[in-house]
């Protein structure tokens, strides 16, 4: 499995942990920051969205990404993302995909 985040995942299984070094390449969604022309407090608010995925592999490969870059591919086999983390230092938990 291809870990596309730039931490290593520990996935604990009740046969002992298995961890994914990171690969190199990170999968990312694109941000878009368009001012909305309000302010909080004098202080500019900034409305994100979200645009396309770049970085993730040909279909059929197998992958760990973020939550975000997960929830922005629905329905596509083989991207999965931590949904647990164990402890603030390590990501340790399931995947989802």
């Amino acid at each position: 499995m291809l870990n596309l985040t730039p931490h290593a995942i520990t996935l604990r299984t009740p046969l002992g942990d298995v961890t994914f070094p990171p690969s190199g390449q990170v999968a990312r969604v694109a941000t878009i920051s368009t001012a909305t022309g309000m302010t909080v407090a004098g202080v500019p608010v900034i409305r994100n969205t979200y645009g396309p995925v770049t970085g993730l592999p040909e279909e059929g490969v197998e992958c760990i990404v973020s939550g975000m870059v997960a929830a922005a591919v629905p329905g596509r086999a083989g991207v999965y993302a931590p949904a647990r983390v164990a402890r603030p230092s390590v990501r340790v938990g399931r995947l989802w995909p």
